[in-house]
């Protein structure tokens, strides 16, 4: 799939991190185009209300287009009625990477090792909260808005995001 504009595809996945103590799981739902954070949710299971949080945050923040893909890997959290219902009722395609493939979303998976590197590996949380505060900082308000990308024109995602809005509308 060529992508020409945001809201084309969506990828998600999750990744575990460690906390002092125990783990933690962060599910996020990224724009392909922009690579922009447009959902996400950190909790202490991998059940399905995880990646429903991260998918319904993106609904809330964006205008579902007519033939927008959701892409992510065949788990239970993707496939499970409740998040499929989602997809149907906001006229969602759903894309799932083929058995045994895991370069179908290695864009996802690229972001997540960003993320662990830039973020995670450099503090050690000490229980959820401080987590959850931590990684939101950095999601939205570093990765989005501050942190360059050579794929998007050494563009943040948020300024490339907007900017390719104002293209689209004039």
């Amino acid at each position: 799939m060529v992508l020409t504009a945001t809201g084309q595809l969506w990828r998600a996945d999750i990744a575990c991190i460690r906390l002092r103590e125990e783990f933690v799981f962060l599910a996020v739902v990224l724009d392909a185009y922009s690579r922009r954070v447009i959902g996400w949710a950190l909790d202490r299971t991998m059940e399905d209300e995880l990646t429903l949080t991260a998918l319904r945050m993106a609904l809330s923040r964006r205008a579902v287009e007519p033939g927008l893909v959701h892409h992510s890997d065949r788990g239970s959290q993707y496939t499970g009625s409740e998040y499929t219902q989602l997809f149907k009722a906001h006229g969602i395609d759903i894309s799932t990477s083929r058995k045994g493939n895991p370069w179908d979303n290695a864009s996802c998976e690229s972001f997540m090792k960003t993320l662990k590197y830039e973020e995670v590996l450099r503090n050690g949380y000490r229980d959820l909260p401080e987590a959850r505060a931590s990684i939101a900082e950095f999601l939205e308000k570093i990765y989005n808005q501050k942190r360059l990308h050579s794929a998007l024109g050494c563009l943040p995602p948020a300024e490339f995001d907007e900017q390719h809005r104002k293209d689209a509308a004039a």
